[in-house]
């Protein structure tokens, strides 16, 4: 039989209280590191979601600045791997979508962060 095979999602979204600086591009700076270990923790949440998929630690997480008049909030983009298992459910953008939206208390906290209601998009 085939190996499965490796997809990826995307996740994007936006926390209001975390104030983008430079750091933050810096994948050597300990804000950085800090922040993409908490990120880390709650794309891990998603396997939930997936429906037996399990995504994979290869996760790529961008932090950038907002634009805008928020432009000190941090957008966060999230690229997430999982292998497509043919004997599991399909994946599901939707349902992930609404699971995600459950876990975030209707897209406004992730942990101690707070999140902007509109921002979380879900790709894949």
């Amino acid at each position: 039989p085939l190996a499965p095979a490796v997809k990826n999602f995307t996740l994007n979204f936006t926390i209001t209280n975390l104030q983008f600086t430079a750091d933050l591009q810096n994948p050597n700076s300990r804000r950085f590191k800090s922040t993409e270990k908490v990120m880390y923790h709650y794309v891990s949440l998603t396997n939930n979601a997936l429906l037996g998929h399990t995504v994979s630690q290869r996760t790529f997480l961008t932090f950038f600045p907002r634009s805008g008049r928020h432009r000190d909030d941090t957008n966060v983009d999230a690229v997430c791997s999982y292998k497509d298992n043919a004997n599991m459910a399909t994946f599901d953008r939707e349902k992930l979508y609404q699971e995600l939206s459950t876990m975030t208390n209707n897209v406004t906290k992730l942990g101690h962060y707070s999140l902007d209601r509109s921002s979380l998009y879900v790709d894949g």
